[in-house]
């Protein structure tokens, strides 16, 4: 048959990123679905063979997405119509029965080889798709990040492959089995990081025929693929406002890409015309959405952003601030990534919050010793956690923490601009999800955590603490005042 082009778009981490944004001085549109989809449409006009995939995480992160659990975004989705999906982490936000529910409303297939029921041994979605394009066919499967077992701690049906190694081992499988000769392209749909990408890759063995990882989770932005072991590593950022593209000669005879070129293509108004009619059917969702959510709750002073969730920000240590009020506790630890939007304000109506701070759980107060608190800030602190794959936190003003990379160790602790003893008991507060999962994201067990016996349960839920709060402090503001301190390699 010999060679064959093809085109192949690919998303990643869209997070209900459904509406359009003005930007810059000249007031153009950004991203969106609607000019995505315009794109979309453009290229399966202009181009013979094109395939349109998305790397997991399609939900989760818009009020639109919240507010009806994910059967919106799949309602909007189908209308995309992408030609395969593999799951993300935030997939299983609202429970694995409900993200079965969204699995057999989706019009397409959403693949993934390493979850599986633990009892039967049963994978708990299809495992690999194989696309017949052209006359060439096109292996896809999908790998899920470690994270989706945080979601999952609580359902011991579900277990997975979770470590690299294995989720090599569950690739091999697939396509020892079903990549025959007939198999001209085999691509691997991760959501794992694009540092894990690159591992991943180099445990690939050449025989499995991998030819490219589109990857997603950690937000990366390329300017070009990185090739590790012969295999093509690339990643489009997060939301709408950019695609991936792929442009790929590949040769039915050897079964490899024998020419490339990718592009990290900025999604505008001058790119295409909107999806007219998927705009259309997203104002319907959105408009009742602004009629049941559009009331003030508050006015800050000031503009409270977010821009980096491995550092501190104001928005951030404002979430936390109103934690701490509640929780009257020396120490607060807000997860970096539920707070969903860079900014907020100053005008902030409940649409606004509720897009911010999309996720509700308890707060709970725990004991520990000072040694333990500042094994917590020692373990959260560390480098390798900051790689935009770890679980970071913002923190209450009460605390003063400074860490030193080049020697891998926590300079100094305070609370309440007194140094933490370690003999002496300290209370800190965060949700129910970061205590389950406590030893991979804080370094202390479960047990370590009530070993004191005095732990209380301040709200069972976080999201009206925080909207409650606001109400009631009017004009407020927040700046970044060195609560979390890095000194890098350049650090006098």
């Amino acid at each position: 048959m010999g060679t064959k082009k093809f085109t192949i778009l690919h998303s990643n981490d869209m997070h209900g990123d459904f509406l359009a944004e003005v930007q810059g001085k000249g007031g153009k549109l950004i991203g969106g679905l609607a000019l995505l989809s315009g794109y979309i449409n453009k290229v399966r006009q202009e181009e013979e063979n094109v395939l349109y995939v998305i790397s997991g995480d399609i939900v989760q992160g818009s009020l639109i997405d919240a507010e009806y659990k994910g059967i919106s975004t799949m309602e909007i989705m189908n209308y995309l119509a992408p030609d395969v999906v593999s799951l993300g982490n935030h997939e299983f936000d609202y429970g694995l029965p409900h993200l079965l529910f969204l699995e057999k409303m989706a019009n397409f297939p959403i693949v993934n080889a390493n979850l599986y029921i633990r009892k039967y041994n049963k994978r708990l979605m299809q495992p690999y798709i194989i696309l017949n394009q052209a006359g060439f066919d096109i292996l896809f499967t999908g790998i899920l990040t470690e994270k989706v077992m945080d979601s999952l701690k609580q359902d011991s049906l579900i277990s997975s492959f979770v470590t690299l190694q294995e989720a090599s081992l569950e690739v091999g499988k697939i396509t020892n089995v079903y990549k025959n000769d007939d198999i001209d392209l085999t691509i691997l749909l991760t959501h794992i990081g694009f540092e894990s990408d690159i591992e991943l890759a180099k445990m690939l063995r050449p025989e499995w025929g991998i030819d490219i990882i589109i990857g997603g989770h950690s937000h990366t932005i390329l300017d070009k693929p990185r090739v590790v072991n012969n295999v093509l590593i690339v990643q489009a950022g997060v939301g709408s406002d950019q695609i991936g593209r792929f442009d790929i000669v590949v040769d039915d005879d050897t079964n490899s890409i024998v020419e490339y070129k990718w592009q990290l293509i900025p999604i505008d108004e001058d790119l295409a015309e909107p999806d007219q009619m998927l705009q259309d059917y997203i104002v319907k969702f959105q408009s009742e959405i602004d009629r049941k959510y559009n009331t003030v709750i508050c006015k800050l002073a000031i503009k409270l952003t977010h821009p980096q969730r491995e550092q501190e920000t104001s928005l951030g240590n404002l979430v936390a601030d109103a934690f701490g009020e509640v929780a009257a506790c020396d120490v607060v630890l807000v997860g970096s990534g539920s707070i969903r939007r860079n900014e907020l304000g100053p005008l902030v109506t409940l649409k606004d919050l509720r897009s911010c701070f999309p996720y509700d759980d308890t707060l709970t107060r725990y004991t520990i010793t000072g040694a333990q608190l500042k094994k917590v800030f020692s373990y959260i602190m560390r480098p390798e956690n900051r790689n935009s794959e770890g679980e970071c936190y913002q923190v209450n003003t009460n605390v003063k923490a400074v860490y030193r990379d080049v020697t891998r160790k926590l300079v100094s602790l305070q609370i309440s601009c007194k140094k933490v003893r370690n003999d002496r008991m300290y209370t800190i507060c965060f949700q129910g999800y970061h205590f389950n999962n406590a030893p991979a994201n804080l370094n202390l067990t479960q047990e370590e955590l009530l070993q004191a016996g005095n732990s209380k349960v301040i709200t069972t839920s976080a999201k009206e603490v925080l909207e409650e709060y606001l109400r009631n402090h009017q004009n407020i503001k927040r700046k970044i005042e060195g609560r979390l301190t890095y000194y890098t390699t350049s650090d006098a």
